[in-house]
């Protein structure tokens, strides 16, 4: 799952990215609104943390803009303002939760988990298609109730396809997926061939449906 951190305050924003990486998400971070708002227009993103309080920029500018920009991702408002007016005019604008600060980073991140399953996976802690069971918070797959052992990223790229079922995903998508926005640095074709071909063995061997389609000369497709 990949996060975009905006916020001004570098420091909490280090501890964020320590804490959520340890967690399996990739994180992105913009300190300010003009890097963010450029974030925003050129990759997709599960949830995005926003400070409505930024150096150069209105926070609630860049919510609209999120919305303009039909972007899927989740939003959580992390803010010093506790006013409920400010709330209020957050969460009626598009944010799907508001986090006061000081929090604690346990409960960001449960939060976090909770918008992108609202999201992504109908508000379900337990996935099913057919004889495939994904458990969200054990990170564990079974097919025909027997487990399957999958490294993070198959078991993320398998998330991010469940996520996104019947959707044709490119392969530079699903390289920012797994690396983020320095995905042409660390993640060629041919590595996301291979951690596809891996995936896709090693639910073929499970006993799993052929739901994994290679669409040519553009990317792949969970078909459910």
């Amino acid at each position: 799952m990949k996060l975009l951190i905006i916020d001004g305050d570098l420091a909490l924003s280090q501890v964020m990215i320590s804490y959520l990486s340890d967690g399996n998400y990739i994180c992105e971070y913009a300190n300010n609104y003009q890097r963010a708002l450029s974030k925003i227009e050129m990759y997709q993103y599960d949830c995005i943390l926003l400070d409505l309080v930024l150096p150069d920029g209105d926070g609630n500018r860049l919510l609209e803009a999120i919305k303009a920009n039909n972007k899927m991702a989740g939003i959580i408002v992390i803010s010093a303002k506790t006013a409920y007016e400010d709330k209020i005019s957050a969460l009626e604008n598009g944010a799907d939760d508001y986090v006061t600060k000081p929090f604690h980073l346990p409960e960001l991140s449960a939060r976090i988990f909770s918008v992108i399953r609202r999201m992504k996976y109908d508000n379900c802690n337990v996935i099913r298609q057919e004889e495939l069971t994904i458990d969200l918070l054990g990170k564990t797959v079974q097919i025909n109730n027997n487990p399957v052992s999958l490294t993070r990223k198959e078991f993320d790229l398998l998330l991010y396809f469940l996520g996104n079922k019947n959707k044709v995903i490119s392969k530079h998508e699903l390289a920012e997926q797994l690396s983020g926005d320095i995905a042409g640095l660390r993640e060629d074709n041919n590595v996301i061939y291979a951690h596809i071909k891996n995936l896709k063995k090693k639910l073929h061997e499970a006993g799993a449906g052929n739901y994994l389609k290679t669409i040519y000369a553009t990317g792949y497709k969970w078909e459910a």
